[in-house]
């Protein structure tokens, strides 16, 4: 049976409280029946992927699961209750993994099983990017990102494009749902500015760690600034 993803998006009028529940939900993340890989994420509009990105009454929940009954238990209630009762929209997306490379510290949380092979998908994907930033290369790729940042932002085929990570700076993440997977893969290979970053990756030598997954969507539901994408 194929892994199960779930990004759970919280928006929140109060900033305090959400820092506090994250710096304490961490110690919930461990020992849930079924959970490979979980991290809480804060958000930010992705056009710099700098600290004046941030957006602080927006904040993520990544979980990646064995099954579909693991995934339907959820996550331990003491997370998960306190962000969902200071939450005045929840936006949640269920995928499964089609291809996924790289490493996040130090796994691939989207690899399938020895011997699965996700089956085809003929609908939405989604796209999940993580990489932790060379200190000494930071700026470069800070300069970098600008132009594909607009391009993403007029791309056809996009429904929802977020910036996500473990921190503010140097641990950098995107999450972006498309109409489509010709949609991503138009985006990904035949824009000019995508393909220039891309190119340049090996030789500025920007990441000490990067991850690239592409993800089949199976289920939108709440909304996202007042909008299910």
């Amino acid at each position: 049976m194929s892994l199960v993803v779930d990004l759970r998006l919280w928006h929140v009028d109060r900033v305090g409280p959400a820092l506090a529940r994250m710096a304490t939900g961490r110690r919930h993340l461990r020992g849930r029946p079924g959970l490979r890989f979980a991290k809480l994420l804060g958000t930010g509009r992705g056009r710099t992927f700098t600290v004046g990105d941030a957006d602080p009454h927006h904040w993520a929940l990544l979980t990646v699961w064995d099954d579909i009954a693991a995934a339907d238990a959820g996550p331990d209630p003491r997370l998960l209750e306190p962000w969902d009762v200071a939450a005045t929209e929840c936006l949640r997306v269920r995928m499964t993994p089609l291809t996924s490379r790289g490493r996040w510290a130090g796994r691939d949380p989207f690899a399938e099983p020895t011997g699965l092979v996700p089956p085809a998908h003929d609908g939405p994907v989604a796209a999940i990017t993580r990489a932790r930033l060379r200190p000494t290369r930071a700026v470069s790729f800070w300069r970098a990102v600008p132009p594909v940042v607009a391009d993403v932002a007029r791309a056809p085929g996009l429904r929802l494009a977020i910036g996500a990570g473990e921190a503010p700076v140097l641990l950098q993440g995107t999450f972006t749902l498309w109409e489509s997977d010709r949609a991503l893969t138009d985006f990904a290979y035949r824009t000019a500015a995508h393909r220039a970053v891309v190119a340049r990756t090996e030789a500025a030598r920007w990441y000490a760690e990067d991850l690239f997954a592409r993800l089949a969507v199976h289920e939108v539901s709440g909304t996202y600034r007042g909008r299910q994408p």
